[in-house]
């Protein structure tokens, strides 16, 4: 028996409702903004929001001066058509890559994700 859920995951950010916007247009999950608040949340109830932070510093990755502390990596079938989606929404593809069944990513707030091919 479980005890618990999937967490919810809390993401600092200089700009809650822009980074919602992001996340859930590019996860397809619903997306809800309050004037300090934001979060999306998938059908199965699996939600990650957004809160903001006054001075907000972005992590630099892959140095740690400022360390990224935490990550997403999103699955997609088709890493090409993935990253060419991405792009769009805003994200920034970053120039280190050091694999080749992902590629790295930073979302408008300078968070690193990965587009990941299972």
């Amino acid at each position: 028996m479980a005890i618990a859920r999937f967490p919810n995951f809390v993401i600092d950010c200089p700009d809650p409702g822009a980074l919602a916007t992001f996340y859930g247009a590019l996860l397809d999950w619903k997306t809800e903004i309050s004037a300090d608040w934001a979060e999306i949340r998938a059908e199965n109830g699996n939600c990650v929001c957004f809160q903001p932070v006054a001075d907000y510093t972005p992590p630099q990755w892959p140095g740690q001066q400022v360390p990224q502390q935490m990550h997403l990596d999103v699955i997609v079938d088709d890493l090409d058509a993935g990253e060419a989606a991405v792009l769009e929404l805003g994200a920034t593809k970053h120039e280190h890559q050091p694999g080749t069944t992902f590629r790295v990513f930073l979302d408008p707030a300078g968070h690193p994700f990965c587009l990941c091919v299972d």
